[in-house]
Formats: C-alpha cells, structure tokens, sequence
C-alpha cells in the first residue's frame, strides 16, 4: 500500500510537472508570436511616419519662404488692389498664418510621439536580440511603461496612475532582454490591475507605482516595482504566489500564468530572485535581482560573482521565491 501511495504521488507530480511545462511552452511560443508580430507593425508603421516626419522639416521651410516673400510683397506694395485686399479678409491671412505655424508644429509633435512608440516597441519585441548580451534595463522599463500609457490615464470617475522613477545608476546587465521585457510587462500589469480596483469615491486612495533600480553588493542589481494597490492576503497566497494557474483575480481576468513564468524567467534563465512583498491595504511590491558581471583584474573579460543574492529584510517569507538554483559561468 505504502509503494502504491508513493507511487501515485510521483505520477501526480510527473502530471502537475507535464502540465507546468506545457502552460510555459505555450505561453512562450504565444509571446514569440506576440514579439514578431510587434515588430512587424512597429516596422510597418516606422516608415510611413518616417516619411512624413522627413518631409515636415521641408514643409516648414517651405512655409517661412512664403511667409518671408508675403512680407516682401506687403513691404513694397502696402496697397493692395480691392480683389486682394478682399481675398486677405476672406481667409484672415493673420491667423491663417499664425495657426498655420501652429498646425506644422502639432503635426511634427505628433511624428516624434508616433516614433517613439514605435522604438519603445521594437525596444520591447527585441525579436534580433535573443541571445545573451548586456543591455540598459531602464530602457526595457520606459519602453514597457510607453506601451501600457493608455492604461495610466484616467478614464471617467478613475483617476490617473501617476508613476514615479528612482533610478541607480546600473551598468549594462547582461540578460535575455526579450524574456526581461516580458516580466516588466506582467508585473506592471499586475500592478495596474491592482490599483483599478482600489475605490473612486472620495477621498480616492492614491494610484502610485514606483520603480526603483541599484546596484547591491556590487554583484547585484536590484529592480522593485511597488503599487499602493490594495495588497495580497498573505493568508490565502503563501508559498502559492508563484504557483502557476493560481490566481488572485476574478474568475475570466486572469490565467494565473504570469507570476509562474516571470519567476521561471528571473530564476532559471537567469539565475536570479524574484520576491513579493505585500501588505494588505497598503500595497505590494516584487522585488528581482540580477546577477551582474564584474571586469577581471587581469584585464578585458567577465566573471559572474558566485555571491548570493541579498536577501531584503522586508520580505515576506511566506510570499519569497523559491531559492534560486546554482549560476552559469561566464
């Protein structure tokens, strides 16, 4: 009986193991999908908007060579015939001039925002970026929060999210940057998540998320993001915060996919920690750290610190990941 106990449970294991591995294979080829699909639109749109974005900088100067030789003609003929003088109060030549001026300088403002979403776009697929290499996480950050700005406006009776930057100053992290890109994504969603469903009526709670980077122990860089949301019981989420399919949000909202696949993400592709730190009605915050690579005294080159992760003291134990497993070597 014993044998027979034992052995369904490591069949159940092998199932849950088998089910595990196949929500990440699906999730994964469905973000592969997602990244080339972002990209292509982002090249799509990029040269359109490049064309018109070129072609303003000549149409400005086009238009103050008009202004200039309309000033000329007023200059030396201050009398215009009554057909003309006329015609110039027909289309308020002043204000078509003025809000002409005007109508470039929108439309150039426009290019420029439509050209950086398109960068923030391709910044965020990096579907030419899969190998391992250094990059600027604060780039993956803005180029996130870029693409989530319709979700941090205020729509109706819900106030706006206002987002606040602590920056370190971090050197290029190596890391896969497309798979990075994709956990910013899910914990700044969560976090959005969470703070809609904080009460609109007076006086309305705060809507605040946080990012904050540094470098820790000189090994490390650490990246928080917080939320004043209303927090995760500790009771009805410990040691499950990670667990995949479970789910804090209504049935039909959420998969319960992307804190599993973040943590697999942080932890075995890059040897790192990913933690949770919550508290009800006050907010929650995760926590990832990095491992960074150091320069070798004797000259160009990279060595991976074999030292720990730091652990936060503010954590909550029951909400921590998982140890983390062994780093590669560089």
């Amino acid at each position: 009986a014993a044998a027979a106990e034992q052995r369904s449970q490591a069949l159940q294991q092998a199932l849950n193991d088998l089910q595990q591995a196949q929500s990440q294979l699906i999730q994964a080829e469905k973000m592969s999908s997602l990244g080339q699909l972002v990209a292509g639109v982002a090249h799509e749109i990029n040269n359109p908007v490049n064309f018109i974005a070129g072609n303003l900088t000549h149409a400005n100067t086009y238009f103050q060579d008009l202004q200039d030789l309309l000033a000329l003609y007023q200059q030396h003929y201050p009398a215009p015939t009554p057909d003309i003088a006329e015609k110039i109060a027909d289309i308020d030549l002043p204000f078509l001039l003025e809000d002409f001026a005007k109508l470039l300088k929108s439309m150039g403002l426009g290019a420029d925002r439509i050209c950086e979403i398109v960068r923030s776009l391709r910044n965020f697929s990096r579907t030419d970026e899969a190998d391992f290499k250094a990059v600027d996480l604060h780039d993956g950050l803005d180029s996130t929060l870029m693409i989530l700005q319709h979700r941090l406006k205020g729509q109706g009776q819900i106030p706006s999210i206002t987002i606040q930057r602590h920056y370190g100053d971090l050197p290029p992290v190596p890391c896969y940057p497309g798979p990075l890109n994709q956990v910013f994504m899910n914990l700044l969603v969560n976090a959005i998540d969470a703070l809609e469903d904080l009460p609109t009526t007076a006086p309305a709670p705060p809507r605040q998320i946080t990012l904050s980077t540094e470098v820790v122990d000189s090994n490390w860089v650490k990246i928080a993001i917080a939320d004043t949301g209303p927090g995760i019981s500790a009771d009805t989420t410990a040691d499950k915060i990670f667990d995949p399919f479970f789910t804090t949000k209504p049935i039909g909202q959420g998969t319960g996919m992307g804190l599993a696949i973040s943590h697999h993400i942080i932890v075995d592709k890059h040897g790192g920690r990913l933690t949770c730190q919550s508290t009800a009605g006050v907010g929650t915050k995760f926590v990832i750290h990095l491992p960074c690579f150091q320069p070798t005294p004797t000259g160009p080159g990279c060595q991976l610190s074999d030292t720990p992760p730091p652990s936060d003291p503010a954590t909550n134990s029951a909400l921590a990941a998982p140890p983390s497993p062994a780093k590669p070597q560089c």
